[in-house]
């Protein structure tokens, strides 16, 4: 393998495959950036009495999120999409790594979908879910499969990507929040 994209066989996957997901993460997420805070401000009184049964915290969280935390994260998320996408162009797509972020992304857009359904409206990256996220890792794992390099979709690894993506959410949120606290006290507010 040359480590440029290239399989054993001589038949790469292409940068468009692997740094394809770094791409279209970035437009799914400009969306998520670009209505994340208004929406939540707007929705979430609304969505409380529609939904009794989410627990407050959930209602709170949701409510507290502001740009700058958002953003923060979202460049986080750049950060492990990024290395995800290199992984999977050093190896030809063969990475784990790589092939776990993809399937996770593929997968959260079906989240999004639901959650839109759920609110019978839109939700932030209900756009581009089905637009970008969906069509892009249905292509990308075509193209692996085609040149011999993707691993088996069985359940387990389905779960593993959703989790994936779960986790780096969680764990992005998770910074940006620690960041921007920290940086709030230095400036002496």
């Amino acid at each position: 393998m040359s480590g440029h994209g290239v399989g054993d066989d001589g038949a790469g996957v292409g940068v468009g495959v692997t740094f394809g997901l770094l791409a279209a993460w970035a437009v799914h997420d400009l969306e998520e950036v670009a209505t994340v805070p208004g929406w939540a401000r707007g929705r979430v009184p609304g969505l409380r009495q529609r939904f009794p049964r989410v627990p407050e915290r959930v209602w709170l969280r949701l409510e507290s999120v502001d740009g700058r935390e958002f953003a923060t994260a979202v460049a986080g998320m750049a950060v492990v999409m990024a290395t995800a996408a290199a992984s999977g162009h050093r190896t030809g797509g063969r990475s784990g790594f790589y092939q776990g972020a993809l399937n996770g992304f593929g997968l959260h857009a079906l989240v999004h979908l639901a959650q839109a359904a759920t609110v019978r409206g839109y939700t932030p990256g209900a756009v581009t879910s089905p637009l970008v996220v969906i069509p892009f890792a249905l292509w990308a794992r075509g193209r692996l499969r085609r040149a011999g390099v993707l691993r088996p979709a069985r359940p387990r690894e389905l779960l593993q990507g959703l989790a994936l993506a779960a986790a780096a959410t969680a764990g992005t949120h998770t910074v940006a929040r620690r960041l921007l606290r920290r940086g709030a006290y230095s400036d002496g507010t």
